[in-house]
């Protein structure tokens, strides 16, 4: 896996690294997932020197975090909601706490 600065992030690009610190973060809430599954949620901001990205983060990993940490983020994906780049880690990706 390659690790991507977060100004080099384009849509569709997955199984990548990511390095950041976090800037921002929700407090998680409940969501039903299309499969009809009660989740937690969490949306955060990741910046590293070149920029910033939305991250969502999902189940424990929703309230695991805090602003100023940083996290190495294995296996994650890029896509694309309302306009905005938003990264999400995948099926089997792991958060580092650095």
């Amino acid at each position: 896996m390659e690790q991507i600065k977060i100004a080099d992030l384009k849509a569709g690009l997955s199984s990548i690294v990511v390095e950041g610190q976090i800037t921002s973060i929700q407090e998680p809430k409940e969501v039903i997932t299309k499969y009809g599954n009660k989740i937690k949620v969490s949306h955060a901001t990741l910046a590293d020197e070149t920029g910033s990205i939305d991250l969502t983060l999902w189940g424990e990993d929703s309230s695991r975090f805090k602003v100023g940490d940083r996290l190495l983020i294995e296996d994650c994906f890029v896509s694309e909601f309302k306009g905005n780049l938003q990264l999400s880690i995948r099926k089997g990706g792991k958060i580092k706490l650095l």
